[in-house]
């Protein structure tokens, strides 16, 4: 029997997600692990969805909370674009819930898009989350210089899917 993956509007459940999400391991390439007052303000911004600008889900997969995935508004050389991320807690990792959360997320966002590309950014040396852009069908634009957290510099790599 196959576990159905459901994506859910952010709700102060959500906080679990974030704190399981929150070890040296699960932000290795995102600057660590936040602090409880910074968690608690990300809970906040996360609760403030606003279709088609902004928007955090949780992903529940099997009638269990397992991870985080959403989408944001950002300038990407002077054009404005989607921003995607996404976070799935450790236990249920390589079970494909991201790729599933993902095209989900893209079906969910495209009715109702004000931009025409999503992008990610994940680490040069994030293998899985580059393997997913990949598999999800976005095209690799390069390398070049992430910032985040703000003031934090790493090597990333750009993807872009066409959503108009």
């Amino acid at each position: 029997m196959q576990s159905t993956l459901v994506l859910k509007s952010w709700t102060t459940e959500g906080f679990e997600i974030l704190r399981q999400n929150n070890t040296p391991d699960q932000t290795l390439y995102i600057g660590g692990p936040e602090s409880e007052e910074k968690l608690a303000d990300r809970q906040r911004r996360y609760m403030q969805n606003s279709p088609g600008i902004t928007s955090m889900q949780m992903i529940e997969f099997g009638g269990v909370l397992v991870g985080s995935i959403g989408y944001w508004e950002t300038v990407w050389n002077n054009m404005e674009v989607y921003e995607t991320g996404w976070a799935i807690v450790p236990e249920f990792r390589g079970r494909g819930i991201a790729r599933g959360a993902l095209v989900a997320l893209v079906e969910h966002l495209r009715p109702i898009a004000r931009h025409s590309k999503l992008q990610a950014y994940p680490s040069i040396d994030n293998i899985a989350s580059n393997a997913l852009c990949r598999r999800c069908g976005f095209k690799f634009l390069g390398e070049y210089k992430v910032e985040y957290p703000p003031g934090r510099f790493f090597r990333g790599n750009a993807w872009e899917l066409e959503l108009i």
